[in-house]
């Protein structure tokens, strides 16, 4: 079984998290909507584009300091909300909020976390974001941002894709329960993962603290909780009053059409988060990475953009900002090293992310991570000069040798 140290990076840590849960919750974490093409093409995509670096340009310290939604980041990272965290690891939330404040980063809550809002506040002094689902009564929305503001987090964002639940097969195919239940389908699968079994027992009851009652029982009584609660018909004026109400740092997460992202503008965010949800709502849509350029180019510096999906590397961090992205947020990977290791495995990767954005940074030419642009990439299916259209030279040219 692999151990802390030797993991080097995501795959690593992937492997570890498989070897570690029970293959119900392992799957959870991996699985996407219908096919999983988006899933997929959400780390692919990267590969499109490759590098061009410059040389010679004297690089001697290179700084990936940026600041987004008014939080001064150390490097361009914000670590995505991720339901129901201590299901994976006792560490729960509180210890991923803990290592993204050593790493200088910002932690997003979920409304559908495992810790509180006061819980988290209390943990780290960090730059902190809250994510809000829309629930039908606007009391209940207030009340969280009035929690919020108390407890003094930097940023709400409101997700706006998950009005309809993707349809996960995975989790029909292994049985997944939230919160897990032993049955005869699923009791191997728990059996053969004693030390998940012991730690999940240690943790008490299973509860969502953000919400107005705790929920309990197999996911179509979570999904029957959000079939009554949770606003469908979300409107931009509703946006409009939530952004309003909150006042502060404000993002619309979930969008992926140039016109969605004027329309956040024009009713109050300050930032918009690029994402398809992790491939986990709707099948076959563009991974976000391929997004990022032709919304940058439309609505030029009077939005930031933030691009989330298929975080794997450093060099993914690089290739988002080189398109226009102002940060990145990311959440397979910390969950997979938290189900692991628990908050020292997110410390971890978190450093082998850092470390890996650095290296990429000064091997391209740059002292800065803002100096990153699209010159530094090239399409990777570009056909070269002597084959272009654009070439005068004939395609049977012999290149001439002294």
């Amino acid at each position: 079984m692999k151990r802390l140290r030797n993991c080097l990076n995501t795959e690593d840590f992937r492997l570890a998290a498989g070897r570690r849960l029970p293959s119900p919750l392992y799957h959870y974490i991996e699985g996407g909507s219908d096919d999983e093409v988006t899933s997929g093409q959400n780390t692919s995509a990267y590969e499109k584009y490759k590098f061009i670096p410059r040389q010679a340009n004297g690089v001697e310290s290179i700084s990936l300091k940026s600041k987004v939604l008014g939080m001064d980041l150390d490097w361009p990272l914000i670590l995505s909300p991720t339901g129901m965290s201590k299901l994976f690891h006792p560490d729960g939330e509180i210890g991923v909020a803990i290592a993204a404040k050593k790493s200088g980063i910002a932690y997003s809550l979920s409304t559908m976390a495992t810790t509180s809002i006061e819980s988290i506040a209390a943990a780290i002094s960090g730059p902190k974001v809250f994510q809000l689902y829309l629930f039908k009564d606007d009391e209940l929305n207030f009340e969280i941002l009035d929690r919020c503001k108390a407890a003094g987090f930097d940023a709400v964002c409101l997700t706006v894709d998950t009005a309809i639940a993707g349809n996960r097969e995975r989790d029909v195919r292994t049985g997944l329960t939230i919160p897990p239940k032993l049955s005869l389908r699923s009791f191997l699968e728990f059996a053969f993962k004693p030390q998940w079994c012991l730690n999940y027992l240690r943790g008490g009851k299973f509860s969502l603290p953000n919400i107005s009652q705790d929920k309990t029982g197999d996911l179509s009584v979570l999904a029957n909780y959000f079939a009554e609660n949770m606003e469908s018909q979300i409107t931009w004026s509703k946006v409009d009053r939530i952004a309003t109400y909150w006042g502060g740092p404000f993002a619309v997460k979930g969008l992926q059409s140039i016109e969605d992202v004027k329309a956040s503008k024009a009713s109050g965010a300050s930032a918009v988060i690029i994402s398809n949800h992790g491939g986990r709502q709707l099948d076959s849509v563009p991974s976000s990475f391929e997004l990022i350029a032709d919304i940058a180019d439309a609505t030029g510096d009077t939005i930031e953009i933030i691009q989330d999906g298929g975080i794997r590397r450093g060099s993914h961090i690089v290739k988002s900002f080189a398109m226009g992205a102002k940060a990145c947020m990311t959440g397979r990977p910390y969950l997979y090293a938290l189900s692991a290791f628990g908050g020292d495995g997110v410390e971890s990767i978190l450093e082998s992310l850092r470390m890996e954005t650095e290296k990429v940074v000064g091997l391209l030419g740059c002292s800065n991570i803002n100096e990153v642009n699209r010159e530094h990439l090239r399409y990777a299916n570009k056909l070269p000069y002597y084959l272009s259209e654009a070439s005068p030279a004939p395609l049977n040219t012999k290149i001439r040798r002294t």
